[in-house]
């Protein structure tokens, strides 16, 4: 009986030891206001995040988590760290998944950028996304983090933008890993042409394609890749969004 007890907690620490091993340590302030109103728009560039699939749970990242805005979409498990200096503003037992939605820029009046600067893993979160996870009163609270799978209701959107003589596509909700790796479009005249990020989730094509109907393939930063076949009627217009019935699982 003791030795089996022996191997058991043997066996625990390790997969607790493993479990903690997947958590990063930041830090964490909100912005927005109360309603989160002030969150909508952002680097990633999906204008109103509830019509864009993304909702209240959004928050803006440090330029070293925001990676250029390779991170737009990811989504983050974040909980508030109790050990460590800032844990009395803590919720405890408290977690919250909130999407990568905006940059958070490095304040150089402040000392090392602030919060924001260089080297920093900082989230700038929804205030209501916060208060999950914080009391209000602290402003700072010091946090765990991990990427998670990104869970979305409904297929991925694409939203059309550019001139005749180049595309730039918002490309959002996308779910499993959250993030675009890779992108092409192809019009009815035209084989699969491969996309570049211009900036955040915004992917363009060197290419005049008014008039034609659309396909996209996209590639996720987890590796899987979907084509989105004729999802974009040839009478489209800039300013439109367009809907799918699929999407991705990591």
């Amino acid at each position: 009986m003791a030795k089996s007890l022996m191997l058991f907690c043997t066996a625990l620490a390790a997969c607790l030891a493993l479990a903690a091993a997947d958590w990063s340590q930041g830090t964490a302030t909100f912005y927005g206001g109360p309603d989160g109103s002030d969150t909508m728009g952002g680097a990633c560039g999906y204008g109103n995040l509830y019509n864009a699939g993304y909702g209240i749970n959004n928050a803006a990242l440090s330029q070293t988590l925001f990676n250029n805005g390779a991170s737009c979409g990811q989504c983050y498990l974040i909980t508030c760290d109790r050990s460590r200096a800032g844990g009395q503003w803590c919720k405890p037992g408290n977690s919250i998944t909130v999407s990568a939605t905006n940059l958070c820029p490095p304040n150089y009046g402040l000392p090392n950028g602030g919060w924001c600067g260089p080297g920093r893993p900082h989230f700038d979160m929804s205030q209501p996304a916060w208060e999950h996870i914080g009391v209000v009163q602290g402003g700072i609270i010091p946090v765990l983090y991990q990427q998670v799978t990104c869970t979305r209701q409904g297929g991925v959107r694409f939203s059309i933008a550019g001139s005749q003589y180049f595309l730039l596509v918002n490309i959002q909700n996308v779910g499993g890993s959250g993030a675009v790796g890779a992108a092409w479009v192809k019009g009815d005249k035209t084989g699969w042409i491969q996309m570049s990020r211009n900036w955040g989730a915004n992917w363009q094509a060197l290419s005049g394609l008014v008039g034609q109907g659309l396909s996209f393939a996209v590639t996720t930063t987890g590796g899987q890749h979907l084509q989105f076949m004729n999802v974009v009627p040839g009478w489209w217009q800039f300013g439109m969004t367009f809907s799918t019935n699929r999407n991705f699982a990591y």
